[in-house]
């Protein structure tokens, strides 16, 4: 008689059915309108023509942005290549990108809940977040470093609860390795995973132990009996590491002075407090708040019309996820719950991290990565306990609600009034 397929195939065939199906909405939802505008908006100037100057047989001098990693410009590049030099060609690796940020989000619910339904809705969640939507549907490097953070994330939290994490901690570290070749902010996820690891292996080198411990805790002391200090260095340090020098090579070739002087470059441009301020420059504690958000584009179209892109958050997400932040961070404390505390890693690790950098000058955009794992928080505090299912769906209708009031300026192609501008414009500081 024909064997039946196992519990375990049939879950992983319908997760990856589900991962399919979540990456072609999010794709021709993100499509839609997308070369609109028809000419470069915002950073587009500077990653766009850089992206170009890859293309030329011989890289001409001086090189256009040298002060970010090469590979989103790469990726960038090649879509020009084949797509056209035209705001499709441009634009369309953010789309992917994006598309490829929300299936994240759902690995990252499924490792996190292991369950199908919270992980959808985290993914919806950070879709209807406006920031993913805004970030998704321009020219910049911040998506592409945010998909291949968020599935270093998810491949870290499913390692986190194995006895053998060695691949799934091996995997998290190559596509560390290429967020950060996207732009070095990509590193601030891997830092976090680092000292998670470093934290527990201390924790366990005392033999330190709860006095009512369980399966669910952060730490337990027979955490990844088989994990060596040598995976260790290789999943987070030589894995990561290589990876990101190998993008290099295409620009550089294996001339390690080359690349040793692309990185001072790099490092250079990053860190330097000698930077003018800017219109819409704001300081990582207003970041949760969004009191200042960034006009990517603004452009009058009509007598009374007008096509406007700002990255500002949905408040109807955003400003409730604080609140479940804040039951994250009671669960951690009082439970030792371990979901709760690996939302709180990465969201506070990937903002606070900004807290500590020399730079001056900064924008509401980086808080692209945490913002993203807030959505986690939320599906967390409203599927706590005994928690209704519709709660936690009736929120996702809300986000929705919040999502499709803020359309008119988080794509250009649809356009607004000014009357509509002003209602939307709740605060004098989000103009």
């Amino acid at each position: 008689m024909r064997e039946s397929p196992s519990v375990s195939s049939i879950s992983a065939a319908r997760n990856a059915t589900i991962a399919i199906i979540v990456f072609v909405a999010a794709h021709f939802a993100l499509l839609i309108g997308v070369t609109t505008p028809e000419k470069f908006y915002f950073d587009e100037v500077h990653y766009v023509p850089a992206a170009r100057q890859m293309l030329e047989p011989v890289m001409p001098q001086p090189m256009l942005n040298p002060m970010h990693p090469p590979l989103a410009k790469q990726l960038i590049a090649l879509s020009i290549r084949a797509l056209g030099d035209e705001p499709l060609g441009w634009r369309y690796p953010a789309v992917l990108f994006g598309a490829l940020s929300i299936v994240a989000m759902y690995l990252c619910g499924l490792a996190l809940f292991a369950a199908q339904g919270p992980a959808i809705a985290a993914a919806l969640l950070a879709f209807f977040n406006q920031m993913l939507f805004v970030q998704s549907r321009i020219a910049m490097l911040d998506i592409f470093a945010l998909a291949f953070s968020l599935f270093a994330i998810a491949a870290f939290m499913q390692g986190f609860r194995q006895v053998r994490p060695h691949l799934m901690f091996a995997l998290a570290g190559l596509n560390f390795g290429l967020s950060a070749a996207c732009k070095w902010s990509g590193v601030f996820a891997l830092a976090v995973s680092i000292v998670i690891v470093a934290v527990i292996r201390l924790m366990q080198s005392w033999r330190t132990r709860f006095a009512d411990g369980h399966a669910l805790d952060w730490y337990r002391p027979d955490l990844w009996p088989d994990f060596k200090s040598y995976h260790f260095a290789a999943c987070f340090v030589l894995v990561p590491a290589v990876v990101y020098l190998a993008s290099f090579v295409p620009l550089y070739g294996l001339s390690v002075p080359d690349i040793w002087e692309a990185q001072r470059r790099i490092f250079g441009d990053n860190t330097t407090t000698a930077i003018a301020g800017h219109t819409y420059m704001s300081s990582w504690p207003s970041w949760p708040l969004l009191i200042r958000p960034v006009w990517y584009l603004f452009d009058k179209i009509g007598d009374d019309r007008i096509a406007a892109v700002v990255f500002l958050g949905n408040p109807l997400v955003l400003w409730p996820a604080l609140a479940a932040l804040g039951v994250c961070l009671r669960d951690w404390i009082v439970t030792r719950r371990r979901d709760a505390f690996l939302i709180l890693a990465f969201y506070f690790g990937t903002w606070l991290a900004w807290a500590m950098l020399p730079r001056t000058l900064g924008f509401i955009y980086y808080y692209l990565p945490a913002a993203t794992m807030a959505s986690l928080a939320v599906v967390y505090a409203l599927r706590r306990g005994n928690s209704p299912r519709w709660l936690l769906w009736g929120f996702v209708a809300f986000a929705f609600a919040g999502f499709a009031a803020m359309l008119p300026v988080s794509a250009a192609f649809v356009g607004t009034s000014m009357a509509t501008f002003g209602r939307l414009m709740l605060f004098q500081s989000w103009i």
